[in-house]
């Protein structure tokens, strides 16, 4: 159960520094103390993840989900998110990510039966290990379900493909659970253009998407601006009426060649309208250097197999490829460039409009060292305190700014 900030100024105080309870300058503190601090803080803070792609490892790998099945989500050797490491990391509440692959956007209904799947599958979760899991509609379902001792699970629906053309799809699954819509993915929709494209379709939102954000904010639906081009964002933040979220995005000013990341301006202009970024972990979004290292390698590979006429899938391949990996290994950021990100948009837009957004299980275990999955949030709690963050400023980075934001969605909705 989660205490007020009051008492737990006063707990830390006695814990890190042995004496009267008071402010603590965790950047003077030895490293067991301060260590001892993040635990502590991951612990009794309610910690939000604006996006976990659980569901669709659970979809590619065909778990299964039956309680005595040892695996996911229970406990697992594989993947960067089950019950037992969240509980070690102090997770809460991971934003289940309805993630739609841009090809489902051209199936006659646009994808809406396999988003309905993916969503049946979080809500077999729940209703399965019950005394475990428990869906959230809003924040104080979160905090309710954090007092019984489950990890809540929330949805966000990455990619808005699966609405159609039909307005009332948004209804439909806003009923299903569905508390943020990322207007994108990889390709251009019917909504928006997204980052990962080149055709600029609508050179921004369509007028279609213009609808959409309106119905968004009239049903309390949070707008997410990860994914979406440059020009779609400045739209979307003209247009709507409540703050938006970024739920896994990163700063363009560590990484100039990832268009998918937020440029200064981008963060700036997000902040004054009242919004959230969320840090994506994936090393490719924190570092331009491990974008072009990891490709490099990825091209040596590639001519060092086409030199032996030989394809990745090949038997002969195998050997190869492992001694190339080995002799090449991938390019790794770690747990200080994530803090270097929330420290920019600190400088940028403030404390209030900062949050964390993992993509644990979206990006194959290409994660920064420290933060290898979801047990490993303590780890970059340890280093915003020893940066000089006080316990306050780390509340509103693990729950408070991201229910703010959807508080204030679902208060701006109308009937």
């Amino acid at each position: 159960m989660r205490k007020d900030l009051a008492l737990v100024t006063i707990l830390l105080a006695v814990l890190t520094a042995g004496c009267r309870p008071g402010p603590v300058d965790y950047t003077t503190l030895p490293e067991e103390k301060v260590r001892r601090a993040a635990d502590s803080l991951a612990q009794v803070f309610i910690l939000t993840d604006g996006h976990v792609d659980l569901p669709y490892r659970l979809n590619v790998r065909h778990f299964r989900l039956e309680r005595e099945f040892l695996g996911v989500p229970i406990q697992s050797n594989t993947g960067d998110f089950d019950y037992e490491r969240a509980r070690k990391g102090g997770l809460d509440a991971p934003f289940m990510s309805i993630y739609i692959p841009a090809s489902y956007q051209q199936l006659p209904d646009h994808g809406k039966a396999y988003a309905d799947s993916v969503i049946s599958m979080v809500t077999g979760i729940t209703d399965s290990l019950s005394d475990k899991f428990a869906f959230a509609g809003a924040p104080a379902e979160v905090e309710a379900n954090t007092r019984a001792g489950k990890i809540s699970l929330p949805m966000g629906m990455e990619n808005g493909g699966p609405i159609g053309n039909d307005l009332k799809n948004l209804e439909h699954f806003y009923k299903r659970g569905i508390r943020y819509i990322t207007l994108s993915h990889s390709k251009d929709n019917q909504i928006c253009d997204s980052s990962g494209d080149t055709t600029h379709t609508w050179n921004g939102l369509s007028p279609f998407g213009r609808d959409v954000v309106k119905e968004m904010n009239r049903l309390g639906i949070m707008v997410d601006i990860s994914h979406v081009d440059d020009s779609t964002f400045y739209q979307v933040l003209a247009l709507t009426k409540v703050p938006c979220i970024a739920s896994h995005s990163a700063c363009r000013f560590f990484a100039p060649t990832v268009r998918r990341d937020m440029t200064d301006d981008m963060i700036g202009k997000m902040g004054e309208h009242g919004g959230v970024i969320h840090i994506n972990f994936y090393n490719a979004f924190l570092d331009s250097a491990v974008v072009k290292r990891n490709q490099e390698n990825r091209e040596k590979l590639a001519a060092l197999l086409e030199a032996r006429n030989l394809k990745y899938t090949d038997s002969l391949a195998k050997p190869i490829i492992e001694q190339f990996r080995q002799d090449n290994p991938s390019l790794n950021t770690d747990v200080e460039m994530v803090a270097n990100h929330i420290d920019h948009v600190v400088k940028l837009a403030g404390i209030d409009h900062v949050g964390l957004g993992s993509d644990f299980d979206g990006v194959d275990g290409d994660l920064p060292t420290g933060l290898e999955d979801v047990s490993k949030y303590p780890n970059l709690l340890y280093v915003l305190l020893k940066r000089g963050y006080s316990p306050e400023d780390i509340e509103k980075i693990c729950s408070k700014n991201t229910f703010r934001v959807w508080n204030a969605a679902l208060a701006a909705a109308r009937p």
